[in-house]
């Protein structure tokens, strides 16, 4: 029989993964307009590209977050950043210049990080012994996020103009108020302050170091494929392939459907299988269908989105659970550094991206992309393989 302490929560789990997506529905607000901030500001794809580095740089804060997380109740984080997020993305379309779209994406940075850093924790406090089930929760609330986000703003879009998109905001100052009723009893920081004990953060980080240098081989040697599909699956359709921007944000929408679904799918699995053996079979198979989206045309190439969807995003929550599974002390500032790995690959993997798509064109970057992920294989074989639950 399960005790307490390792019962999963299913109430407590799906709520953390609702927050998640009230979120991050806002925060991927900015991949299905900016075909259409280029257009207003006139500026090239790789300009265009700087946006996503801007919105990641306070990711560099993380480990500063999870020192003060560690130290003081954050749940405050969780629910005060949907509102910030909301206004400072919902106001990208009447932004008069590259400029203060920037300095908007770096607000919306800042709050991201507010909320992503402490958040995983809590999920893992409320999921018992199946840490894995809940952060495929919790994934799959941000990427439902993503699958509704780029239909949200285009909807937006037709229906007041780019200069309308500010109508948004109240939606999410609402999510905040019903957040504060739900969260504000749900405890994240640890008992560091009231035991008196000075926590050596230098020293956790140098016993995880190559646990760290581990993931940090994992992310970014599939950060250009992940990020380049999030970032510029839109321009790809509409400026290369001369779609519509509905059709462009559809398929961004499909893609990061199939991406909530291989989320899912892929923590609860590595309960069972292992976290290694999960990312090994994700590694190898999520390469050959990016090729395979890129050379194929027609129906075809959507079913490869599809496929390719669910295994670009499902390594999210098992490499989440990794964490928790390691970092047995500090879990929220162990966390922070992984996040901080994973968001600065991203950051560096889109600008990347995107200079490398003015140069040889987005198909060609894809097929780059899919060539460098099979890099991440040889981290993953340096895994320690983990007990599982039966």
């Amino acid at each position: 029989m399960e005790t307490p302490s390792n019962k999963f929560l299913t109430a407590n789990v799906s709520l953390l993964s609702l927050t998640h997506m009230l979120h991050d529905i806002y925060s991927s607000f900015l991949a299905p307009i900016r075909p259409l901030l280029m257009e207003k500001f006139g500026i090239s794809l790789g300009m265009a590209s700087l946006w996503d580095l801007f919105q990641r740089l306070p990711w560099l804060l993380n480990p500063f977050i999870g020192m003060l997380a560690e130290r003081m109740a954050a749940r405050y984080f969780v629910i005060i950043t949907p509102a910030v997020t909301a206004v400072s993305m919902s106001l990208l379309g009447v932004a008069p210049s590259f400029t203060i779209v920037s300095v908007l994406l770096f607000v919306m940075g800042i709050s991201s990080a507010l909320f992503h850093v402490p958040a995983p924790t809590m999920v893992k406090k409320v999921s018992g012994k199946y840490t894995g089930r809940g952060m495929s929760f919790f994934m799959f609330g941000g990427e439902m996020a993503r699958t509704l986000g780029p239909l949200v703003i285009t909807g937006a879009v037709s229906l007041w103009g780019l200069e309308g998109t500010w109508k948004l905001i109240p939606f999410g100052l609402v999510a905040s108020f019903i957040l504060f009723l739900k969260l504000r009893n749900i405890k994240i920081s640890s008992d560091l302050v009231s035991t008196g004990i000075r926590p050596d953060y230098w020293g956790n980080i140098k016993k995880m170091l190559p646990f760290f240098l581990i993931l940090l081989g994992i992310t970014f040697f599939r950060a250009v494929m992940k990020s380049g599909m999030t970032a510029f699956l839109p321009t790809y359709f509409y400026t290369d392939k001369g779609e519509s921007l509905w059709f462009a944000n559809s398929a961004l929408a499909v893609f990061q459907l199939a991406g909530a679904a291989g989320t899912i799918v892929s923590g609860t699995v590595s309960d069972r299988i292992g976290r290694k053996t999960a990312l090994v079979i994700i590694s190898l198979i999520t390469p050959v269908f990016m090729a395979l989206f890129i050379t194929s045309e027609g129906w075809l190439s959507f079913v490869f989105l599809v496929i390719l969807g669910f295994f670009v995003f499902a390594p999210g929550p098992v490499l989440l659970a990794l964490v928790q599974d390691t970092a047995t002390e500090m879990p929220v500032f162990a966390n922070s550094i992984y996040m901080t790995l994973s968001f600065g690959a991203s950051a560096a993997s889109v600008v990347f991206a995107g200079f490398l798509g003015d140069w040889i064109g987005l198909e060609k970057t894809y097929l780059v992309s899919a060539f460098l992920a099979l890099g991440a294989v040889p981290f993953v074989l340096l895994l320690k393989n983990k007990s599982v639950n039966n």
